[in-house]
């Protein structure tokens, strides 16, 4: 395996804040936290019933690759949730993003036992959608001003893969 995944934890606030701060130039899309008092608020996130949240590590050199929350995890009938993502620049071009959030989805279909993931992109962010493509995703439809992103309503592609439609890692019974 070439990555491996993590939870974060206090412990990697200060190597996480410094791989944001130097791929800010990759990130245009997303917001991840890049101060000690929002990585905090980011690991309050992440310990609630209704999030997981992954760090993915290079297997090899142990550096961070990026990260992956499974978010608005609804329960009941609907069993699904949203998947948000960002690479870091010291790994970038290598493939580990797209190994790392296979190993995300594997273990939210395994572990969290979730039907339905959802992942919503902004349709210039051709590298994400290109990412969701390899792990398994399909286009679902088109959103528009669908989130609120840099003080704007932003338009989103919906991308979404089912725990049976993801390879031969189908949920066990």
């Amino acid at each position: 395996m070439r990555v491996l995944l993590s939870r974060p934890s206090p412990a990697d606030a200060e190597e996480f804040i410094s791989a944001v701060r130097a791929s800010q130039a990759l990130q245009p899309w997303v917001d991840p936290p890049s101060t000690p008092e929002r990585f905090a608020a980011y690991l309050d996130r992440a310990a609630r019933d209704d999030q997981a949240s992954y760090l993915i590590r290079h297997a090899e050199c142990g550096g961070l690759v990026g990260y992956a929350n499974i978010s608005n995890i609804v329960r009941g009938a609907l069993q699904s949730a949203y998947l948000g993502y960002g690479g870091f620049a010291s790994h970038a071009g290598r493939g580990l993003m797209t190994d790392g959030l296979k190993e995300v989805v594997r273990a939210a279909f395994r572990e969290l036992r979730l039907h339905r993931v959802e992942a919503n992109i902004q349709p210039d962010n051709e590298r994400s959608i290109n990412l969701a493509r390899r792990v398994g995703f399909r286009r679902e439809g088109f959103s528009p001003r669908y989130l609120m992103v840099d003080g704007a309503w932003r338009d989103h592609e919906r991308w979404a893969v089912l725990a049976d439609e993801f390879g031969d890692q189908r949920r066990p019974a």
